[in-house]
């Protein structure tokens, strides 16, 4: 067992952390620079949200990799390398000439050092808070979802002042001396941390614990399950991320500047769905929590379509942003609670990939919706109802198949 007194205070590392990834969750402001960047390079929104969907797409195999160097006592260098990838692509992006070139810069460098700096600020910071996990889990995950609060109207301030490109740069840079200035800041979690004058409950000792290597993960049905449900639930989220201020724009009629300030507003409400969610998953549990997700989103995209005025896409905009940051916090442990701890890193980010091909597949559809409809997102708000549906229906399969295996 080690102290807390024999390390720095655990709060300054958690903010350190979170600062990090107030860095690298920038891609969820991606749709201030893709419409600009349209314009300036007379390129079209599809193949712009191409480098939206690589970035995402490339996650699971960065925080799997970030995944192993945590458990070899290497958090800190996946936490700050992959934050500087983070920078350095995002600063790169900055001097594209080409679709190809923003694809390697914004889509695979910004998206890898995106994923390492995730798996290791998360799973190091959480081992500090034994006492306290599901609130640094809810505060670390809530800067990942809420960087777009401070980068979109930053970012549309610098793109309105100067370009697109210089936006860019402005923020790779910014984003870089921020990583290497939290660096000073974060260690290592040692085995078995515990803080002073906190004492293990003994509670749950008596629940035998199974844990399942990925090979023995994909053997069980739940897999399958919580793969799709991840994919469903992350669609819309994505969606949204990518689109919002060309949905404000195009079908609402606001202006750049508005419409940055509700790709802000899409962000706190994924930031704090991240800890309401949570929370509500521990009390009501991850299903029934998902029931309503999924059902809220619905809703959400109903108000699109059906109250045409500023008001609808308020409610549509918080909505689905509660809900995106609910699905980011409720995977997890339920990923946990079927397979134990041990192997979570990896398991999880094998099912990440369930995310990341909704991260690859909504952006580009929607686009492709847009340029095919003059502008208008109403087919693709219909197909993420289709999905979301469908997320209720792999949801109630799964309860129906934990019921049965419960009784026998």
């Amino acid at each position: 067992m080690v102290k807390a007194k024999n390390y720095a205070n655990r709060w300054i590392i958690l903010v350190a952390s979170t600062s990090i990834l107030l860095c690298t969750g920038a891609i969820y402001a991606f749709s201030v620079f893709a419409g600009p960047l349209s314009i300036a390079k007379n390129w079209s929104m599809s193949d712009v949200m191409i480098a939206f969907g690589i970035n995402s797409a490339v996650g699971p195999i960065p925080m799997i990799l970030g995944g192993f160097l945590t458990d070899k006592g290497l958090a800190k260098w996946s936490s700050v390398i992959g934050g500087l990838l983070f920078g350095l692509g995002f600063y790169l992006s900055g001097y594209v000439t080409s679709p190809l070139m923003l694809y390697i810069t914004y889509g695979l460098l910004s998206g890898f050092g995106q994923g390492l700096a995730y798996s290791g600020c998360l799973s190091n910071t959480i081992k500090f808070f034994p006492d306290k996990r599901g609130l640094a889990s809810g505060i670390i995950t809530a800067g990942m979802g809420g960087a777009a609060i401070i980068a979109a109207p930053i970012g549309n301030y610098l793109i309105e002042s100067f370009d697109v490109l210089y936006a860019f740069k402005i923020l790779g840079c910014t984003y870089i001396v921020v990583v290497m200035v939290a660096s000073f800041f974060i260690k290592v979690a040692p085995a078995n941390y515990q803080p002073e004058g906190w004492v293990q409950a003994n509670s749950q000792q008596s629940k035998p614990i199974i844990n399942k290597n990925w090979q023995e993960m994909l053997k069980t049905p739940y897999f399958y399950l919580i793969f799709f449900m991840l994919g469903t639930g992350a669609f819309s989220g994505l969606m949204i991320a990518s689109n919002a201020s060309g949905i404000g724009q195009n079908m609402f009629g606001l202006t750049s500047a508005l419409a940055a300030f509700y790709v802000s507003l899409y962000s706190l409400s994924n930031c704090a769905g991240r800890v309401v969610w949570g929370t509500v998953s521990d009390k009501l549990g991850r299903n029934k929590t998902l029931d309503i997700i999924f059902s809220v989103i619905i809703f959400a995209f109903i108000s699109f379509l059906f109250i045409p005025s500023q008001a609808g896409f308020a409610i549509g905009i918080i909505a689905l942003g509660l809900c995106f940051g609910g699905v980011m916090g409720v995977f997890p442990p339920m990923v946990m609670e079927n397979y134990g701890p041990i192997n979570q890193g990896v398991n999880y980010g094998i099912i990440f990939v369930g995310y990341s091909s909704a991260a690859f597949f909504a952006p580009k559809l929607t686009a492709d919706i847009l340029v095919n409809n003059d502008g208008d997102y109403t087919k693709a708000f219909y197909i993420a109802i289709a999905v979301a549906f469908l997320g209720l229906i792999l949801n109630l399969i799964y309860k129906q198949i934990k019921k049965t295996r419960m009784q026998n």
